[in-house]
This record gives structure tokens, sequence and C-alpha cells, in this order.
């Protein structure tokens, strides 16, 4: 008999892609990646895992490698940790008539603009929004908005691109960093330009129709939307939470994805709650880590078994308070040293200590998820025990950066690329 496969398309270097390896391999199922540069993983050089080079912006060419896969394997599901290549793995899954999400939805839903034109039809609360392919298009659009604003690439994640403008003079630069060659698009240059929707963030988990729990996000100051805490539950009172739940539905309902996985960011604004997005897959790291600790629910895990055609389980087993906080440089330059990892993972209460990054790299800011160099897990029973057991762990951990050798050097260091969560 045929060994059963589980084909993952790209992976993570930072964030869920070794969450899926691993869960596939504890399921009896044999991983394989297949990846335009497979060697950007790390985790692939363990025993047991198998990478295949292969193009995969190029559909035919994975249709191709899946054929030649069943040759030897029976492939029992397709699927990905990454949300740019979800729409490639619906579009697989059908080939192979496997259980996936719907390819059409899930590329309305990746294109922010076409999403927000899909929210709105349903009803769904939401911050105004304007769509801009130039400069002159971005000025009207706050006109009629109103200042402040946020602008960001339609089609992307991460945060990347994404900054909030307060002024003539933020809404400028941004601008013209957007459009004059600096930023990467993922597709033809558009630019959303929405109202700034003050409050509190939060992204509400869900798989299948089914609302998993909601957590909360910190950011660091502005302009940019750097996340450096998340904490899992956060608590809301029953008719908040029926409420919540049901724009939550509205949304899936709105865009057609509600299979697998999705996670929904909103703000709790002084209108109530306000959809900022909505992302066909899972939370980033660490947020699978943080729910499996703190209601005992694997949601990559749960998310194979839909992926190979069982039946997932999403009862909670316990009732905990986890928390991750991001950790974050403060300047740029060349990374001497950073300690305290030990230590750190010593508090009672730490779940994990990940550093991303080693002495002699350099850090290079950008405003997005590639600004994070580390993270740090906790849980215990109450929130206020979780906060405190984080802080003690972190307080532990401290670096040292020195500027770049010569001026202008900095333009000369690019960080590694990651991926978007």
């Amino acid at each position: 008999m045929a060994r059963r496969a589980l084909v993952l398309v790209e992976g993570s270097t930072t964030g869920n892609g070794l969450l899926y390896v691993q869960a596939a391999q504890h399921l009896g199922l044999h991983p394989i990646t297949l990846s335009s540069d497979p060697a950007r993983y790390d985790f692939l050089a363990g025993e047991g895992m198998e990478a295949i080079r292969v193009d995969t912006g190029n559909l035919d060419a994975l249709i191709r490698e899946c054929f030649r896969l069943r040759e030897t394997y029976d492939i029992a599901g397709i699927t990905s940790s990454l949300e740019d290549v979800c729409a490639t793995v619906g579009k697989l899954c059908r080939q192979f008539d496997l259980p996936g999400p719907d390819p059409t939805s899930i590329e309305r839903c990746c294109d922010k603009f076409t999403q927000r034109q899909l929210l709105a039809e349903a009803g769904v609360p939401m911050p105004a929004y304007r769509l801009a392919a130039n400069a002159a298009d971005v000025e009207r659009s706050v006109a009629e908005i109103g200042m402040p604003v946020v602008l960001k690439p339609a089609v992307g994640g991460g945060s990347c691109g994404v900054r909030l403008c307060r002024d003539a003079d933020e809404l400028d630069e941004h601008t013209a960093y957007l459009l004059g060659g600096k930023h990467i698009w993922w597709s033809s240059p558009r630019i959303l330009v929405e109202e700034f929707a003050e409050g509190s963030q939060y992204s509400i988990e869900t798989m299948g129709n089914e609302v998993i729990g909601i957590a909360a996000a910190e950011f660091g100051p502005p302009p940019h939307f750097v996340l450096r805490q998340f904490t899992f539950p956060e608590a809301f009172s029953d008719e908040e939470q029926s409420h919540i739940a049901a724009i939550s539905l509205n949304c899936m309902r709105a865009l057609g994805v509600g299979w697998g996985p999705m996670n929904i960011e909103f703000r709790w604004t002084k209108r109530g709650p306000v959809v900022i997005e909505v992302n066909p897959r899972l939370g980033a790291v660490p947020t699978p880590q943080l729910i499996q600790l703190a209601c005992g629910v694997d949601l990559v895990t749960e998310h194979i078994k839909l992926v190979i055609g069982e039946e997932c389980n999403l009862r909670t087993k316990h009732s905990q308070t986890a928390a991750a906080r991001i950790l974050v440089p403060d300047r740029d330059g060349i990374l001497d040293w950073i300690d305290g990892e030990r230590g750190a993972a010593a508090v009672p209460g730490i779940v994990e200590v990940k550093l991303y990054v080693k002495p002699s790299m350099p850090i290079v800011r950008n405003g997005d998820f590639r600004d994070w160099i580390g993270h740090v897990i906790a849980v215990s029973p109450s929130r206020a025990g979780t906060e405190a057991i984080l802080q003690r762990a972190v307080d532990s951990i401290d670096w040292s950066i020195s500027p770049f050798p010569t001026p202008g050097s900095r333009n000369n260091w690019r960080p590694p690329a990651g991926d978007v969560p």
C-alpha cells in the first residue's frame, strides 16, 4: 500500500510552516513540501523531511509534480500555511478531487478592495474606504474620508506597506514610498485608502462556521502596525460574544469562505466592532500555540484533518490564559549580542522563548512583521498571572545594536525577506 502523504505548498521561515510539518507527522502522514526555494526553510533539514523544488507560482508545474508524486504516494491532502498560495492550493485540490477551499472565493478575499465591496454589500461594519491608483486618487480619497487615514496595498499581508497617515506630510511620504518603486507589490499597484478605526484591536479565530475564540492584539507606536503582544482569550460579555460571532459568520457568508480556518481582525470603536480585514488562513505564529495552550485545541492538526477528509474536533479541553510578547528592536544597525534566552525560559509558566536573530546580523526595521526578532510565550490560569510571568521573562532578555559602520551603509543591508503571515 502506498504511503499517505500531505503536500504542503511552500511553508514559512518564522511562521506556521514547521507546525504543519510536525502535525502531519503526528497524524501518520509523510509531509512533502513543494517550494521554489526549499533551502530557505531550515526545519526541512530534519529527519523524515522531504522537499521538492518547483515553481510554486506556476499552477501547471505544481499539477505535473503532484501527478508525479501520485505514482509513489497516496496524496491524502494538499494545503499551505501561507495566505498568498491559498488560492493555488484550492485549485490543486479541485484538480485532484481533494477537500479544500474554493479558489475563487479565496482570490476575492485576498484582494482587500474586493473584500471590502463584498462585506459592504452584506452590511458588515467597516471603516470608510476608497481605491487609489495614483497620488491624485489618494488625495481625492482623503478629501472624501478625512484625516487620519490608513494607506495599504490592496493585496498583501504582514502589515507590509501599511501606515497610518495623520497629516499631509505623512500622506505624501507614504504615497511616494508605495508608488515610487520601494514597495514590493504582490500584484498591480493599487492602494486602499481607509478611515482609521480608532480602538482596541482583536483577532477572531474560526474553523468552518465555528468561532474558536478571540484574542487581543497590542501594537507598537504609530504610524506603523507592528504587533507587540497577543493574548488569548479576550473576555467579552455573552451579548458581545454573540454580536462578534454574528459579524464573523456574516463575513464568511459574504466572502464564501466558510471552509477551513479563518482569521478576522476587528477594532472595537465608539460604534462597536468594525472589521479591518478577513484572512483566509490560520492566524500567524504564535496564534496557534496560544490557542492550544489556552483551551487545548490544536488548530493546525484540526485543519489537516479537514484537508484529508476527516472530522475535526474543536472541543475545549481546559481554560487558561496564554500570551506572547514579540521582541522588537528600537534602532537599526548590526546586532552585537543578544542574551537572556536561558534565563527567560527558566521562569515558571514560560512555554517558549524563540529568537529569530543571531549576533552580527543586520537589523533594518521595516515597520511590519519583519521587525520581529523573537517571541516569548507564557501561560497561567489568569490574565494577570500570565502578564506577570511574561514581563519577568522579557526583562531577562537584552541585546546591543551598533550603528552601521558607515553613513549610507544601511542601504546596502537587506533583512531576510521572511514570509508574510
